[in-house]
């Protein structure tokens, strides 16, 4: 789940009044009339780039690091509404850093967020920093480097590869997680969403990543499936974003059976919750409503989730025993 996309038009809007930022104009994009007008834009995205248009623009008005904290709070408290009790972000540094606004800025406002949310919600968080793969990868360098040493004491949990997949290989970046592999940095990347199966592999090889996010591909090499499901490697997946971005026709196009019956360990997100009108319960209810998995399905979805993590091993077994509690409350069908 990527912080930014969790900017409500609302928010966004307050924002901008706040910071002085102008907005397109409504002559210009119909869009921004209101937030109304733009809610009801993000319904219609056609691709990855039509978002990601909107997604950039929306990232504009974050300037403070109370800006990003407020960004932060607002989702964290809506994810505390849906039952999340861990959750792993992703944030951009380089959608901000280019506009100038300063690397410390923006962890010490999503860092005030996660531990305010632990405190007065119980939600226990990884915040993850991503590279943006349509700009150049020195930029990315930078970005590596400013992150370091959060990354190496723990402050930040690991690195990450989003943004446009067509035509950015992941294998563009693989001196920096050569690097982070060799200080112990946790990793994973965008992989196989509009691009490719053939990225997922590479990101695998290349890149030595711990985690596929989307992989939606997945199952178009049989070989790498396997191969996949016997290293269990974590595959997050994204229902209803693939929907909104054309990725998949339907959610019952999604590979939830497909990973289930082939032993792969997958975990559902929300992804870009504002934009795709779908927060992490809605994903879940989407699943079910077009998979009717049983408890069993769920319990192994979960557990394979909180086995998949980046929290430590103590959070992991308190996750497991709410988990196995709840299973137990509600019975396994057999």
């Amino acid at each position: 789940m990527h912080l930014e996309g969790s900017l409500e038009p609302s928010l966004l809007f307050t924002l901008a009044n706040r910071n002085g930022i102008a907005l397109p104009s409504a002559a210009d994009d119909p869009a921004f009339a209101s937030s109304a007008a733009l809610l009801d834009r993000y319904t219609r995205f056609t691709c990855l780039a039509d978002f990601l248009h909107y997604y950039f623009i929306g990232m504009s008005v974050l300037v403070t690091a109370q800006d990003f904290e407020d960004l932060a709070w607002e989702y964290f408290s809506r994810a505390c509404a849906d039952g999340v009790e861990h959750a792993e972000v992703f944030f951009d540094p380089q959608a901000h850093t280019g506009r100038g606004v300063q690397y410390k800025t923006i962890v010490d406002g999503f860092l005030n967020a996660c531990q305010r949310a632990e405190r007065e919600l119980g939600i226990t968080t990884c915040l993850i920093l991503c590279f943006l793969r349509h700009l150049p990868v020195e930029e990315a360098d930078s970005s590596y480097r400013d992150a370091k040493h959060d990354l190496t004491s723990g402050r930040l949990a690991g690195i990450g590869l989003d943004s446009s997949e067509k035509e950015y290989p992941p294998g563009m970046w693989r001196s920096i997680y050569h690097d982070a592999k060799t200080l112990g940095i946790r990793r994973t990347a965008h992989a196989g969403e509009e691009g490719p199966v053939a990225y997922i592999r590479e990101a695998l090889e290349e890149l030595n990543v711990q985690r596929i996010d989307h992989g939606v591909c997945l199952g178009d090499d049989d070989d790498l499936l396997r191969d996949v499901a016997r290293r269990k490697i974590l595959v997050t997946l994204c229902p209803i974003s693939n929907l909104r971005l054309q990725c998949i026709k339907d959610i019952k196009d999604a590979p939830v059976r497909k990973y289930l019956n082939a032993d792969v360990a997958f975990s559902l997100n929300s992804d870009d919750p504002a934009y795709f009108r779908s927060y992490i319960l809605d994903n879940y209810c989407a699943v079910q409503e077009s998979f009717n998995l049983t408890v069993q399905d769920w319990h192994q979805i979960s557990r394979r989730a909180i086995e998949g993590s980046w929290c430590d091993d103590n959070r992991k077994a308190t996750l497991t025993r709410k988990l196995d509690e709840v299973v137990a409350k509600y019975g396994i069908e057999k």
